[in-house]
């Protein structure tokens, strides 16, 4: 996280004291550093160009999922982003963030007839779809608005991506896609189905990969499965290999974007070559935290420390509700304090106030603090606010954007009366 760091012995993001946003928009709130978010996105973006693909060779379609703050998805389109969406409320967000309705792909398994007549009436680039009712049933919404869907299939290669479990999307027992021994049959009723226009084929088999080897692997599937239906007499349009490059919360060493994409363009240049006789194909990803999951900070204020006689707890204002991936994955974020570690240091769990025992962000930490002082949840960039939620009754943390020695607040927050507006008595 280059762009968080001590300066004079206090935490910045650019150059912006962090105590300072806490002084003005309170805690907990989310920060996030514009300089990581364009940086992570370049990573792609110039390494797409590096081998060759320009605009119409490559598109990286950022994962709304992961942080869809309109700021955050604003500055990505004006870098040129498209994005892959799971819902007709991430298409709305995108437009009102200024993107390109044309750039944006949508992924998921459950989508409702609403949300495909929505994305058609936004003529999107691509439907990626999961099942054959999925098929059939976007086919009869094309058909009664007279319009046709273009639609990639996103099958599931059999892979072990080798990463969390509720993260895994690319083995049989998973949801997701396609069963790859079924792709070529599904791919067929596609082709048939009067109101569709099969242009590409779509794997995405998790996410945090630290390692390339399972994305490749799957890559070498795909173009398998590329060259059978090339036999069949299915032409395709676009290979999109979707996201899921890892991120460092702790001492994690993920492979590089350039070193994985150059790996990619290397199978991909000589499949073309030896097969298609150099024909270009449209190459199009999917990431998403390895965008803005360190791009991010939570920044919560120490409230009690309480002393056991087996765990010491630090009380912070930020809970469960706020950062839900140390409850829901066990997952690990780094922390720092505001202004730079003194001592002594004692052992603490970081627990926040919601009436659960799973309500911790950070387990056996230490740190030498007080009430009142301000630590930072690291990494927090990705699957913190989206995930986020109001059980207890608590709003939803502010957010801010940092771009250099500027910031300006981008959601504020939620007060008790913006969460029972729709409720009647």
């Amino acid at each position: 996280m280059s762009h968080f760091v001590y300066v004079n012995g206090k935490l910045h993001v650019e150059q912006v004291p962090l105590d300072r946003i806490a002084a003005e928009f309170g805690t907990p709130v989310y920060v996030y550093s514009s300089a990581s978010l364009t940086e992570n996105f370049l990573a792609y973006a110039n390494a797409c160009r590096q081998h060759g693909r320009g605009d119409q060779g490559a598109l990286v379609c950022y994962s709304v999922k992961s942080n869809s703050n309109l700021a955050v998805l604003s500055l990505l389109g004006r870098l040129g982003s498209g994005f892959d969406i799971v819902s007709g409320g991430e298409l709305e967000r995108v437009i009102a963030a200024g993107g390109n309705t044309r750039k944006v792909i949508f992924s998921g398994v459950g989508k409702t007839r609403e949300e495909m007549r929505f994305a058609l009436s936004e003529d999107i680039l691509c439907f990626n779809v999961e099942s054959i009712p999925e098929l059939h049933r976007l086919n009869e919404v094309a058909g009664s608005g007279g319009k046709r869907a273009r639609v990639s299939l996103r099958v599931n290669p059999d892979v072990d991506p080798k990463t969390h479990p509720y993260i895994s999307t690319g083995l049989k027992e998973n949801k997701f896609g396609i069963a790859f021994e079924d792709a070529l049959a599904t791919y067929r009723v596609a082709g048939s189905l009067p109101h569709l226009d099969v242009t590409g084929i779509d794997c995405h088999i998790g996410s945090q990969l630290l390692d390339d080897a399972p994305l490749l692997e799957a890559l070498d599937k795909v173009i398998e499965l590329a060259d059978q239906l090339q036999d069949a007499g299915i032409d395709l349009h676009h290979l999109d290999i979707g996201g899921g490059i890892g991120i460092t919360y702790d001492d994690e060493k993920p492979v590089a974007v350039a070193d994985y994409l150059s790996r990619l363009f290397a199978r991909i240049d000589r499949w073309r070559a030896e097969r298609h006789g150099g024909r270009p194909m449209t190459i199009m990803f999917e990431p998403g935290r390895s965008i803005v999951g360190n791009a991010g900070v939570l920044v919560t204020e120490v409230h009690y420390l309480k002393h056991g006689s087996s765990k010491n707890f630090a009380v912070v204002d930020a809970a469960m509700n706020d950062l839900m991936r140390p409850a829901m994955y066990e997952a690990w974020h780094g922390v720092l304090p505001l202004s730079e570690p003194r001592s002594p240091a004692r052992v603490y769990d970081i627990v926040g106030p919601v009436c659960e025992s799973g309500d911790w962000l950070a387990r056996e930490r230490s740190l030498a603090v007080a009430p009142g002082d301000l630590l930072a949840i690291m990494s927090a960039g990705a699957y913190g606010m989206t995930m986020a939620s109001n059980y207890n009754t608590r709003g939803r943390a502010a957010e801010v954007l940092v771009e250099g020695d500027q910031f300006r607040l981008i959601r504020r927050r939620e007060k008790p009366s913006d969460l029972f507006a729709l409720e009647n008595i």
